[in-house]
């Protein structure tokens, strides 16, 4: 398998493996590959989670048009 990096990534990977953390690139690599998956996991569980929410709290009063200015309204007072 050939992957390529930014100069940058590249950098990265050598000060990880420089600090001693990981003895080489591949272990930067699959510690990178398991929390992305942990994160992907949890971003899905967290969205899943809020579809539901939204699907059993029932039909809304509120138009799209009146979600988006709210949010606005709020943003703006932040």
């Amino acid at each position: 398998m050939n992957i390529s990096f930014t100069k940058k990534q590249e950098e990265y990977i050598a000060k990880q493996v420089a600090s001693g953390e990981y003895q080489n690139n591949s272990e930067v690599i699959r510690d990178a590959l398991r929390l992305h998956e942990i994160y992907r996991e949890k971003v899905i569980a967290d969205l899943r989670a809020e579809i539901e929410k939204g699907l059993s709290s029932g039909i809304s009063k509120r138009s799209v048009k009146d979600i988006i200015d709210a949010k606005r309204k709020s943003k703006k007072t932040a």
